[in-house]
């Protein structure tokens, strides 16, 4: 049975009106690597552009175990019944790219929020490069905009480079923690604590509710060696337990802080900008690298240079002078 496929005015339209449908097909085609799917995703992509940017985006991070997909329900659900709001979560897994990862599996342990008709949950397909997860998260998150969800929510499953992805994605960065400062202050990244604009300790309940407040002042302790934000704010720490609801509203009021903060001094603005900024260049690189290796002269001669490379006869740095040299003006 074949496939239904929807012109450039459709798709346009169904997004616009909200259609998951629509959304769906419109996602499935930016992350094609199918050219005629890229130029219809660009087209489509610049037809939309007008109707995005409207929307909260937040990125969600957090060590092992944290229970990130329990705490994003328990959040997006909240948003959903108190305030109204429509979520959209995508999320991005580097893992994917060598294993096929788990991140379907998010979708499953968040049934109650994927079933509401005011939520959108979409793993990020891999890519050949993490920049390639990022490209195609970022233009899902301007689709999911124009569908009209107004709270996105990006999620790293993985770890390491993919929270520096999502932090130049989004607008707030929160760091989701477990109880047990000690420990986990030894053996989270200096860099993840310094991106972090709110930080939550997690599973504040039972046993452990008294653990999360000796974490929660640890932590406040630990920020203020920090440098201080770029645009005035100082990063907070608060405590909740998704599994029990508590803490949920608090942590969306340091939200709307953040948000009104940003807002009334530029800062979101700024911010976009330069993220923007950073996507344009970070597109060049990878568009002017696929059409280097694409080029008839470099693949004949890229197999040779890279023999000579792994045999110790040269350097990587004189092995890209020569491969330039073959299309180029001599590279000096």
């Amino acid at each position: 049975m074949k496939v239904k496929q929807f012109t450039t005015e459709e798709l346009e339209a169904r997004i616009l009106a909200g259609d998951l449908v629509g959304l769906s097909k419109g996602i499935t085609l930016i992350e094609s690597s199918l050219q005629t799917d890229r130029l219809q995703a660009e087209a489509l992509l610049n037809k939309l552009l007008p109707t995005t940017g409207k929307s909260i985006r937040i990125g969600i991070t957090g060590v092992p175990g944290v229970g990130k997909s329990t705490f994003i329900e328990a959040f997006g659900s909240y948003l959903i019944k108190e305030h109204g709001k429509k979520v959209a979560v995508l999320a991005i897994d580097p893992s994917s790219q060598q294993t096929g990862g788990s991140i379907l599996g998010d979708k499953t342990r968040m049934e109650t929020l994927a079933a509401n008709p005011n939520a959108f949950i979409r793993p990020s397909a891999s890519g050949a490069s993490l920049g390639g997860v990022a490209n195609t998260t970022r233009e899902a998150l301007l689709l999911c905009e124009a569908a009209g969800y107004n709270i996105t929510i990006i999620e790293t499953v993985g770890v390491g480079q993919s929270e520096t992805m999502v932090k130049n994605m989004t607008d707030l960065f929160l760091l989701l923690m477990l109880p047990g400062a000690g420990d986990e202050l030894q053996g989270i990244k200096r860099g993840i604590m310094e991106m972090a604009d709110i930080l939550a300790i997690n599973k504040a309940d039972g046993n452990d509710t008294n653990k999360a407040k000796h974490a929660q002042a640890a932590y406040k302790n630990a920020l203020h060696l920090f440098p201080p934000h770029a645009y005035g704010w100082q990063p907070q720490v608060t405590t909740c337990s998704a599994l029990q609801n508590r803490g949920i509203e608090k942590l969306w009021q340091l939200t709307e802080n953040y948000i009104h903060h940003m807002t009334l001094n530029g800062a979101i603005k700024a911010l976009r900008s330069q993220q923007n900024e950073a996507w344009l260049m970070e597109t060049l690189h990878t568009k002017l690298v696929e059409d280097f290796l694409a080029h008839p002269e470099i693949k004949r001669a890229l197999p040779g240079i890279k023999t000579e490379v792994l045999a110790g006869k040269t350097i990587p740095a004189s092995a890209t002078k020569k491969l330039l040299n073959l299309i180029l003006p001599t590279t000096h």
